[in-house]
C-alpha cells in the first residue's frame, strides 16, 4: 500500500511539476499585454480605509497622492476610531503633499464583522466622484496606476477593474518568508488559472468601478458578513452581465506577519476562506506543490532513482520560477533558500486547511459557511 501510494504522490508530483514550468512561461506573458490607455480621463474619488499602524504607510499612501493622472482626485480615509495611530500618518501625509485633495471620516457604525466593509460604507456618502478605486492601506502604486485602471475600465463590457500583486516585505525574516508565498505560489496561481479560464478572481488589494455598477450589485453594504468580500463583489458584478478585468500591473502587498504564529494563521485564514468558496478549485490547487509530493514520494519508494529526480526536478522548476518572476516583477533575487523552506510549510497549511471551517481576524475567532459568511464563536 506505501508502495502505491509513493507512485501515486510520483504523479502528483510529476504534474505539479509541468504547471511550474507552465506558470514560468506565462507569467512573462500575462504581463507583457498592452495596457489600455484612457480616452478621457475622468475624476476619481480613491477610498482607504485605515487601521493601526503599519511599517510602510506613508509611503504607500504617497504613491497615490503622486499619481500622474491630468483630472481630480480625491483620496478619502477612513477609521473607527478618533484615536487611530493610522490619523498621525495621513496628518504627514497632508503635510508632504498639501496640494492633495484629502478628507478623513472618523464613524464607529459597524454593520457585521467584516471591519473593513463597514469603514467603507462610511465613507461612501463622502465620495464625491463617479470612478470610484477602491484599495486597502497596504499596497503600493506605480505613478501610472490611475491610467492603467481608468484605461481599463473603459473598455466595452468591463465594470470592475482589479489589479494581481506582489509582496513586498516589512524588514524581518517572517515578512520575506511571506513575500515567498505571494511572489512564487500565489502569484503565478493566479496567472495560470487566468490563462486556463479556470480562475475568476477579485481582489481587495484594488477594486475600481463606476458608481453606477456600486448601484447596480447593492453597494458595499450586502458584503459586511464576507470574509472573502473581494471575491463576493467581483461574483456580484459578474451577475450583472459586465466582466471583472486585470490590467497587466501587479500593485505591492505589504508582508507584515512579524512571527510565525501570525504568519501561519494569516495563510490558514486565507486557505480556509478559499476552500469555503471554491473547494473543487481549493482541492485541485494540492497540485501546485511539486517539492512535498516529490519527497514524500523519495520516502515511500525507499529512494529510488526515479524518486531523486523528481526531487531534483522540482528544485529546478521551482528555482526557474522564483527567477523569472523576479525579473518579470523587477525586484532583486534573494533568499533562495526560503523556497524550499515555504514549499513544505505552504502544504502543510494546505494540509491543515481541511482539518476545520474556524479562522481567527484580527483576534476575533469565526466560523466560515459554504458562502464565505463570518459567525463569530466563542472561544472556551
Amino acid at each position: 500500500m506505501l508502495t502505491w501510494i509513493g507512485y501515486a504522490c510520483g504523479l502528483c508530483a510529476a504534474f505539479a511539476v509541468c504547471y511550474t514550468v507552465a506558470a514560468t512561461v506565462l507569467l512573462p506573458r500575462f504581463f507583457a499585454r498592452p495596457r489600455a490607455a484612457p480616452t478621457q480621463y475622468p475624476a476619481v474619488t480613491v477610498l482607504k480605509p485605515l487601521h493601526g499602524h503599519e511599517y510602510a504607510l506613508l509611503e504607500n499612501l504617497e504613491g497615490f497622492c503622486a499619481q500622474d493622472y491630468p483630472a481630480p482626485v480625491q483620496f478619502l480615509f477612513g477609521v473607527h476610531d478618533r484615536n487611530d495611530p493610522a490619523l498621525k500618518t495621513v496628518e504627514a501625509l497632508r503635510a508632504l503633499h498639501p496640494q492633495a485633495d484629502i478628507a478623513v471620516v472618523i464613524d464607529s457604525r459597524l454593520y457585521g464583522p467584516n471591519r473593513k466593509i463597514s469603514n467603507t460604507v462610511n465613507m461612501l456618502p463622502h465620495a464625491r466622484h463617479d470612478v470610484l478605486v477602491f484599495a486597502d492601506s497596504d499596497v503600493g502604486v506605480s505613478a501610472h496606476y490611475l491610467r492603467d485602471v481608468v484605461g481599463e475600465l473603459q473598455r466595452p463590457g468591463v465594470g470592475l477593474v482589479t489589479c494581481a500583486y506582489r509582496g513586498q516585505p516589512d524588514p524581518g525574516f517572517w515578512p520575506r518568508l511571506s513575500a515567498n508565498a505571494t511572489n512564487y505560489q500565489f502569484l503565478p496561481g493566479v496567472v495560470v488559472g487566468l490563462a486556463l479560464g479556470l480562475a475568476k478572481p477579485c481582489f481587495g488589494q484594488t477594486i475600481a468601478m463606476r458608481r453606477d455598477t456600486l448601484e447596480a450589485i447593492g453597494g458595499y453594504l450586502p458584503f459586511a458578513h464576507h470574509l472573502a468580500e473581494d471575491h463576493a463583489i467581483g461574483e456580484a458584478v459578474r451577475a450583472t452581465g459586465q466582466t471583472v478585468a486585470i490590467p497587466p500591473v501587479a500593485v505591492t502587498h505589504a508582508c507584515a506577519e512579524t512571527t510565525f504564529g501570525q504568519l501561519v494563521s494569516h495563510e490558514l485564514r486565507w486557505s480556509r476562506t478559499i476552500r469555503a468558496v471554491d473547494p473543487a478549485g481549493h482541492l485541485g490547487s494540492a497540485l501546485t506543490h511539486p517539492l512535498p509530493f516529490a519527497l514524500v514520494a523519495l520516502a515511500l519508494a525507499g529512494g529510488a532513482a526515479w524518486s531523486w529526480a523528481l526531487v531534483a526536478a522540482a528544485l529546478v522548476v521551482r528555482l526557474a520560477l522564483k527567477l523569472q518572476a523576479d525579473r518579470t516583477l523587477r525586484q532583486p533575487c534573494r533568499d533562495l533558500w526560503l523556497l524550499p523552506l515555504w514549499d513544505i510549510l505552504s502544504f502543510a497549511i494546505f494540509a491543515a486547511s481541511f482539518g476545520s471551517t474556524r479562522v481567527i481576524w484580527r483576534g476575533v475567532s469565526f466560523e466560515v459557511d459554504g458562502k464565505g459568511l463570518l459567525y463569530p464563536v466563542q472561544d472556551k
